[in-house]
C-alpha cells in the first residue's frame, strides 16, 4: 500500500542518486582532461610544426642520406652477426719493472681487440695493443680457442698492427670504403670492453665526423693522428683494435681511442690505409713498409699547433730527414704538398695511403707548392727501418 512517508522516501533516494552522478560527472569533466594532458605526447608548438619544418628542409635542399644503390642494407642484428665471427680477443703479456718495492720482474696481462683479415690468419689490430715490448700474444677466436700469436707488421705512428696465427678456414671480414663514408650514416663497433669477460660487444651509433685530428703520445714521443673517423658508438679499453662496421656489414675502419672527459667520442682509424699492408700479407706473407721521410701538417694539425700555413688546399711540411728521399729529391720545409701522383691529398694520412699504395721501391712524383709555383719531382720509396716518429 501506498504511503506518504514511502513516497518521500523514494523521491529522496532518486534526487540523492542524481545528484551523485551529477557530482561524477562534474569531477570527470574537471580531472580527466588534465590527466589526459599528463600522459598524451606534447603538441609540436609553431614555428616547428611539421609541416614547417618539412617546408624548411625543402627551402634548405636537405635531403635524407642514402646509402649506395647496390648496398646492402642490413639491421644491427644482422651487422652483428656477419662480423662478430671475425672479431678476435687479443691478451699481451709484459715484464714489469717498475715496481720499486719488488727485487723480482713481473708479468703483467693486458687485453685489446682484433680483426681477423685472411682466411689463413693474418690478424689486424692496433700497434698499442700489441705493443713494442710484448713477449706473448694470445689470441681468443670466435669459438672460446685460444691459440699463440706472432708479430708480423706494425706502424706506431698509425697505431697499426698485423699479427699472425696458425690457422686456415678462418672467416675473415669484409672491408668497406672510407672515401665512401658520410657523416651521419650508421656505425656499430665490436670488441671487448674492460676484458673478456665483456667479449665481442656490440655497440652502435652514427659516424660524427671524419677527417678528424688528435694528439696522442706515441712510444713516449708526441704524435699526430688525422684523418680519423668519429664516432658515437660507445668505445671503451678494450675495444682498442677491434673493428667499426657500416650499414652494408663492411669494416671501414679500427678503434684506437676515445677521449676521456667527454660522452660519445670516440676514433677509428680509417679502413682504406690498411687495405694495402693487408693485401701485400695475403699474397705475399709480408709487407715492407714504404719510407717517404717527411712530416706534414694539414688544416687539423694547424689548429693544435696554432699556425697558420697559409694553406687552402694541401698539407704542410714542417719535419724532414736530411737523408730521406724526398730531401734528395728536392722538397724541403715549408713546400705544401698537394698531390701524390695523380691524386689530391690534403691529410697526412691521404699520403701515407697513396705512399703505401706506391710501395716499397715503388717510382712516384709528388706536386708541391714553393713560393706560390706549383712545382713536381719523381722520387724512388725506400724502407721504413726506424718507427718514422718525428722527435720533438
Amino acid at each position: 500500500m501506498y504511503s506518504p512517508k514511502r513516497g518521500a522516501d523514494l523521491l529522496k533516494s532518486v534526487l540523492t542518486a542524481v545528484g551523485a552522478s551529477l557530482i561524477t560527472a562534474v569531477i570527470l569533466m574537471l580531472f580527466i582532461p588534465s590527466y589526459l594532458d599528463r600522459i598524451r605526447p606534447e603538441p609540436i608548438n609553431d614555428p616547428l610544426s611539421v609541416p614547417q619544418a618539412q617546408r624548411m628542409a625543402q627551402d634548405n635542399e636537405v635531403t635524407p642520406m642514402s646509402l649506395p644503390e647496390n648496398a646492402e642494407r642490413l639491421d644491427i642484428t644482422t651487422i652483428a652477426s656477419k662480423v662478430i665471427p671475425s672479431v678476435v680477443g687479443i691478451s699481451t703479456t709484459r715484464v714489469d719493472t717498475t715496481n720499486l718495492f719488488r727485487s723480482t720482474e713481473e708479468q703483467v696481462w693486458s687485453v685489446g681487440s682484433g680483426v681477423i683479415v685472411s682466411e689463413n690468419g693474418y690478424i689486424l689490430t692496433n700497434h698499442h695493443v700489441i705493443g713494442g715490448n710484448a713477449n706473448k700474444i694470445i689470441v681468443t677466436l670466435d669459438n672460446g680457442k685460444t691459440v699463440d700469436a706472432t708479430s708480423q707488421w706494425s706502424d706506431p705512428t698509425l697505431d697499426l698492427a698485423i699479427i699472425k696465427i696458425s690457422a686456415k678456414g678462418l672467416r675473415p671480414a669484409p672491408l668497406g670504403d672510407t672515401n665512401e663514408l658520410k657523416v651521419g650514416e650508421r656505425a656499430v663497433a665490436i670488441g671487448n670492453p674492460l676484458g673478456l669477460q665483456f667479449q665481442r660487444t656490440v655497440t652502435a651509433g652514427i659516424v660524427s665526423a671524419v677527417n678528424r685530428t688528435i694528439s696522442v703520445m706515441t712510444d713516449g714521443k708526441e704524435n699526430y693522428m688525422e684523418g680519423l673517423i668519429q664516432t658515437d658508438a660507445s668505445i671503451n679499453p678494450g675495444n682498442s683494435g677491434g673493428p667499426l662496421i657500416n650499414a652494408n656489414g663492411e669494416v671501414i675502419g679500427i678503434n684506437t681511442i676515445k677521449v676521456a672527459s667527454a660522452e660519445g667520442m670516440g676514433f677509428a682509424i680509417p679502413i682504406n690505409i690498411c687495405k694495402p699492408v693487408i693485401s701485400s700479407f695475403q699474397k705475399n706473407g709480408s709487407y715492407t713498409t714504404p719510407y717517404m721521410g717527411l712530416f706534414a701538417y694539414d688544416k687539423g694539425v694547424a689548429e693544435y699547433v696554432k699556425q697558420d700555413f697559409n694553406m687552402s688546399k694541401g698539407v704542410y711540411v714542417a719535419e724532414i730527414d736530411p737523408e730521406s728521399p724526398v730531401y734528395q729529391a728536392g722538397i724541403r720545409i715549408g713546400d705544401i704538398i698537394t698531390h701524390m701522383g695523380e691524386v689530391e691529398v690534403n691529410t697526412m694520412m691521404q699520403l701515407r695511403e697513396e705512399m703505401f699504395i706506391c710501395g716499397y721501391k715503388g717510382d712516384c712524383t709528388i706536386t708541391f707548392i714553393r713560393d706560390g709555383k706549383v712545382r713536381k719531382v719523381d722520387f724512388t720509396l725506400g724502407e721504413r727501418t726506424r718507427d718514422g716518429v718525428v722527435t720533438r
